[in-house]
């Protein structure tokens, strides 16, 4: 009877000393989905917003005038912008020329880019009519964006209706950014047209219009140029016409006279 009674006891302590099963959680979910998602455009450990780089690019350019605009645009492009001398009133077929012996020497689009006449707007008054024109802005002379090497500069230089590059033939200096911008960007008043076209609020032909400045000004006079892309610039008068209050002045440009429309407005006399 002892050994039974001792076989039940440690039978009793065995079961006592097991560990009871654990019950499964229902509720419990792997860690990573404990996790919540953050989402791209947040900081995941300061919660802030991240503003997109690109979209914070592009409303900065949005907010720019049209010249720095023009300026952002162009410090990207690859080359280097040279002056090209032309025959007279040859400035269009100088252009054409260039593209089409781009075109017609294969691998010569890597190092020649680009073609560029500085335009202006001209009104041409007549007895009868009034009719608003383009014109070269510097009258002889082209843009070219390249990258300078023996083959593109001769493709340039051999140009028909081309005399030259400006400055040392042999080994042309490139414009600087700013010259650049000076001679394509356009004035107020063509940007005032773009504004228009891009849904931006019209500006009147009213606000375009200037007050009329007294004819104090005769041929000979030397004068500074105050506005465009002539700014600071000296010149001497040449020609005088009230009526349209317009001055033609020689202004020196890339060691030559070069002769430039302006407004009564857009020069002081040098005393």
């Amino acid at each position: 009877m002892s050994d039974e009674n001792e076989l039940q006891e440690n039978a009793a302590v065995t079961e006592e000393a097991q560990p009871e099963p654990s019950q499964p959680v229902e509720d419990a979910q792997p860690a990573e989905d404990a996790l919540e998602e953050v989402p791209a455009n947040v900081d995941p450990e300061t919660g802030e917003i991240i503003e997109d780089a690109a979209d914070t690019a592009d409303a900065a350019t949005e907010e720019l005038d049209p010249k720095q605009a023009l300026e952002v645009e162009l410090r990207a492009l690859p080359g280097r912008w040279y002056v090209v001398h032309t025959y007279s009133s040859y400035e269009k077929r100088v252009k054409q020329n260039i593209e089409q012996r781009v075109a017609n020497n294969p691998g010569m689009e890597d190092y020649v880019y680009q073609v560029e006449i500085p335009m202006e707007e001209h009104v041409e008054v007549k007895p009868k009519s009034r009719k608003v024109v383009q014109r070269p802005r510097i009258p002889g002379y082209v843009l070219v964006r390249m990258d300078m090497d023996e083959n593109s500069w001769r493709l340039v230089k051999d140009t028909p209706a081309v005399t030259g590059f400006v400055g040392n033939q042999q080994d042309p200096l490139p414009l600087t950014l700013t010259e650049v911008v000076n001679m394509l960007a356009p004035t107020a008043k063509e940007a005032a047209k773009v504004a228009v076209e891009d849904g931006q609020v019209e500006i009147s032909q009213a606000t375009q219009r200037t007050a009329p400045v007294a004819a104090d000004f005769e041929v000979g006079q030397s004068v500074t140029i105050t506005s465009g892309p002539f700014e600071t610039l000296s010149a001497t008068i040449a020609e005088v016409n009230a009526e349209t209050q317009k001055l033609t002045v020689l202004v020196t440009i890339f060691e030559r006279e070069t002769p430039v429309e302006l407004n009564f407005n857009q020069v002081t006399k040098i005393d």
